[in-house]
């Protein structure tokens, strides 16, 4: 485990601990550092690109804020028992969780093999409701937590080779809801943020043409960037947040209405 340590008391976040998953790049990792600069105690997870992460830990450091990472598995019921529990053992609770680690198989229907559409469902879904499970636990005993789930565009509009990715982004939508329903009771809020076109690595490989053609669909006419995905979890973390349940804010542009 690699740990960087800074402190900010007077920010919106401090004395949180929020957990990220999925924080190696792009969204992620945004939404990671967006969070420390609010004040809170990062815990960043990684699944393979440990490298990444270290960089994005390091950077945190830099600029004064708490961050680890942590290897983890999210498809993997028993190692996000495990590692949840440890993360309450040393800093007490778990406050927020951000689940944002994901993965894609594009391929038309035809195409797509039973793995590749049950290891899309297992880590963008299950891996969901395995993380989702195991912190509640935590913010059920302090009746009180929030919980942000990374959907997409596609989850909501549909994308004509990406039904495993859509379906499963489509299932975190309703798994989110009725989250919510379940443990407002408690104090505890749940969330979707469904980003539209995002520059990241994915969308830096793709030709002129066809981000010409994505742009004529956003109103907005430009793509996002991951911190304003990060902005809009901050803000369901934040205090501005408290009274926020339930819902799908949509980051695209004016890409769905």
């Amino acid at each position: 485990m690699v740990r960087a340590r800074g402190r900010d008391v007077s920010a919106p976040l401090a004395g949180r601990v929020a957990l990220v998953t999925g924080a190696s790049r792009g969204i992620g990792a945004a939404i990671a550092r967006t969070l420390a600069a609010e004040g809170a105690h990062v815990v960043a997870t990684y699944n393979t690109q440990r490298a990444l992460l270290d960089a994005v830990v390091a950077d945190i450091a830099a600029r004064g804020g708490v961050a680890e990472a942590l290897a983890l598995d999210v498809a993997d019921a028993a190692r996000v028992r495990a590692a949840v529990d440890d993360v309450v053992t040393r800093l007490g609770k778990i406050d927020v969780l951000v689940n944002n680690a994901g993965v894609s198989a594009d391929a038309l229907i035809l195409r797509t093999s039973d793995e590749q559409w049950q290891g899309v469902v297992d880590v963008n879904l299950k891996g969901v409701f395995n993380c989702t499970k195991a912190a509640a636990r935590s913010m059920m005993r302090a009746r009180s937590g929030r919980i942000v789930n990374i959907s997409s565009v596609v989850g909501v509009m549909g994308n004509a080779g990406q039904a495993a990715y859509a379906a499963a982004k489509a299932g975190v939508i309703g798994f989110t809801k009725a989250t919510a329903r379940e443990l407002a009771p408690r104090g505890i809020t749940a969330n979707v943020v469904a980003p539209g076109f995002i520059e990241t690595e994915m969308t830096a490989k793709l030709d002129q043409a066809t981000r010409d053609v994505y742009l004529s669909l956003i109103p907005l006419g430009k793509l996002g960037t991951p911190a304003d995905v990060a902005a809009t979890v901050a803000y369901l973390v934040g205090p501005g947040g408290a009274y926020v349940t339930g819902q799908v804010v949509h980051v695209n542009g004016g890409l769905y209405m």
